[in-house]
């Protein structure tokens, strides 16, 4: 054991011994969970290390924002780069008598079981880096394959149309935050004239990463750019550069951690050409542990924080600010915030919820809500778009019906001063700032879902051939839902997609799909796996119609768990159904007041949802709302 091994193991004993004693004289007068030593709630953090300046911000932040509750207190563990000793870490807090735990991981899968043994007693927030399936409450950070997609555009421009060599340095191999970061990476720089030359693993260390890249570069120096997955294994990599004196190598981390070694500072003294932000979202979970505590409703599956581009001429544009309108008079009362909401259609149950939603949601906070139906036409939502910016609305929500084409519109929303909620579907454009925030759901989890439960249900000498229903063509539920399923099928050679057929939504679309498809396949389809209820019901008929029993002689798959949905599976003929929740009117008025108050909003507020089989499908039908 070297030095510092021995070093970071005594401080860590130091630590552990300071929390147990503070945990035991707190806990001591406890009864019933209510804690009686001047506080009410004691959460514990387990961290896997404190050796990554990002850690420790994540800690200071945590601090800060428990400093302001008087009422609540706090216990930092760290496992010092070890799963099983955060293991161990995680039933000690436990047995501390905590109230809620939040963890932060390295190694997702290793500790994905302990997770959610925790998760089925006390509420669990996944911090900075996610955890495999879906046993937590609530989880904060980033889209890491977003940032990799960016740091990979990044790459393209730096190094020009030449192209050049990269080093991609990763975290811990097979850690999900580092497939999803090299994913996007790998796949914003295909077409072009970069290429990977070396990759290797330094465990988000920096002293690996810098060991690793000199011993890489004894034998070679035809290297343009590295790509870091971690502001310490770029700070390991500049150190290894100089070491050999080279120059010209470019070097994109990833955390923008604004401390004395952060990559703001790296970026300034050019030891970094550029780096992306990974919120450390200490204080987001904080803010949302009091909700998940004092039992609030409408509590998000996950947030997902903005990420943004740092470079020497960086400029903060991470949000529109908030400009409420000027009140009329001053002797009228202050005027109600205005929302112009642009709603996509009316093409199905589930869209009739969500907008009933959205009016009753405003009413009930007092919000003015001017509402328009874009009858399923984008350039009628945005002919609306530009109406809610002349009208000098203080904010604008709508559905996109696809994914691209808004570049233009969001612009001239920005420049307008007019912040802008998607509800319900995301859009693609070239600048993310261009929107403030997406309410609703995550339409690839929802697909892996419906994946998961058709192969636990297979029969192993069995060979399933599946039809599926997609929504509208280059939508976001369409595109998400896909992706997913055939991300966790692909996986299981018992399973074969045969068709995949562009319908929209409606339950028109489905039947006719389905029936189409049932002259050329008949009895050949096993499963039918539709991107929403409506066009699953169409599909039913089709079924019936071709002399076969839906939910018997086909699996029939859903998505959005309607209550006509839930009905036809209480039946029978539907086998299982992935609920995307509708109501989302309450978590967007919440957002407009948020802003109204000077409230910087999450990139992504995803909201919490469940699965239906038959039996579960019976029981929830009478509370179904929609």
């Amino acid at each position: 054991m070297t030095a510092r091994q021995i070093a970071k193991r005594v401080l860590f004993l130091l630590m552990l011994i300071v929390a147990v004693v503070f945990a035991r004289s707190c806990i001591m007068n406890s009864e019933n969970g209510d804690h009686d030593n001047g506080y009410k709630y004691l959460i514990g953090v387990s961290q896997p290390n404190l050796s990554e300046p990002w850690r420790v911000a994540m800690n200071e932040e945590i601090q800060q924002e428990v400093s302001k509750h008087e009422d609540m207190r706090v216990i930092f563990t760290d496992a010092a780069q070890s799963s099983d000793q955060q293991a161990q870490d995680v039933q000690k807090l436990v047995g501390y008598g905590i109230d809620l735990l939040i963890i932060s991981l390295d190694d997702p899968v290793a500790l994905t079981q302990t997770v959610s043994a925790v998760y089925n007693d006390i509420p669990v927030i996944v911090l900075g880096r996610g955890v495999t399936g879906y046993d937590y409450t609530l989880y904060v950070g980033t889209d890491d394959e977003m940032i990799g997609r960016k740091a990979g555009e990044f790459a393209k421009n730096t190094l020009g149309a030449a192209g050049g060599n990269i080093v991609e340095i990763q975290g811990l191999a097979g850690s999900p935050t580092v497939e999803e970061r090299s994913k996007g990476f790998r796949d914003a720089i295909q077409s072009s004239k970069l290429s990977i030359v070396q990759t290797m693993n330094a465990d988000w260390q920096r002293d690996r990463a810098e060991d690793l890249l000199i011993d890489w570069l004894k034998e070679h120096r035809d290297v343009d750019l590295v790509f870091a997955h971690n502001e310490a294994m770029a700070l390991g990599a500049y150190r290894a550069v100089q070491r050999y004196d080279i120059k010209n190598i470019n070097i994109i981390g990833i955390d923008g951690v604004n401390s004395e070694n952060g990559s703001l500072k790296l970026v300034s003294e050019n030891k970094l050409t550029g780096t992306f932000t990974s919120p450390p979202g200490g204080k987001e979970a904080i803010r949302y542990a009091i909700d998940i505590l004092n039992k609030e409703k409408g509590i998000p599956k996950k947030v997902i924080l903005r990420s943004q581009k740092i470079t020497d001429q960086w400029v903060d544009t991470s949000q529109t600010k908030f400009t409420p309108s000027p009140d009329p008079s001053t002797d009228s009362p202050e005027a109600p915030l205005v929302v112009g909401f642009a709603q996509v259609g009316m093409e199905s149950g589930w869209r009739i919820a969500h907008t009933k939603s959205v009016i009753d949601a405003a009413k009930e906070a007092g919000v003015e809500l001017l509402y328009e139906n874009a009858d399923q036409s984008q350039d009628k939502q945005i002919e609306l778009i530009r109406r809610f910016i002349k009208q000098k609305v203080d904010v604008i929500a709508f559905s996109p019906k696809t994914e691209t084409g808004w570049d233009e519109v969001l612009q001239e929303a920005k420049q307008a001063g007019i912040p802008v909620i998607l509800s319900d579907r995301e859009v693609n454009v070239s600048d993310d700032t261009l929107w403030t925030a997406y309410i609703g759901s995550d339409f690839r989890e929802e697909g892996r879902r419906a994946a998961r439960w058709l192969i636990q249900q297979a029969k192993e000498e069995q060979r399933y051939q599946i039809v599926e229903l997609q929504g509208t063509p280059f939508s976001a539920p369409a595109v998400g839902r896909k992706q997913g399923f055939n991300e966790v099928i692909g996986t299981d050679n018992h399973f074969a997609i045969v068709e995949s057929l562009e319908g929209d939504f409606t339950k028109k679309q489905g039947k006719e799909l389905m029936a189409a498809a049932l002259k050329r396949q008949g009895s050949k389809i096993d499963v039918v796996y539709s991107h929403n209820d409506d066009m699953a019901l169409g599909a039913v008929e089709a079924i019936e119609d071709f002399g076969l029993r839906p939910g018997k002689d086909i699996i029939i798959i859903s998505v959005d768990a309607t209550k006509s949905a839930l009905k036809a599976l209480s039946i029978g003929k539907l086998n299982f159904a992935v609920e995307c929740n509708a109501l989302l009117g309450p978590q967007l008025m919440k957002a407009v007041k948020d802003l109204s108050e000077g409230k910087e909003l999450p990139m992504k507020i995803i909201t919490s949802e469940g699965v239906f089989t038959q039996e579960s499908a019976k029981m929830a039908l009478a509370s179904r709302e929609y």
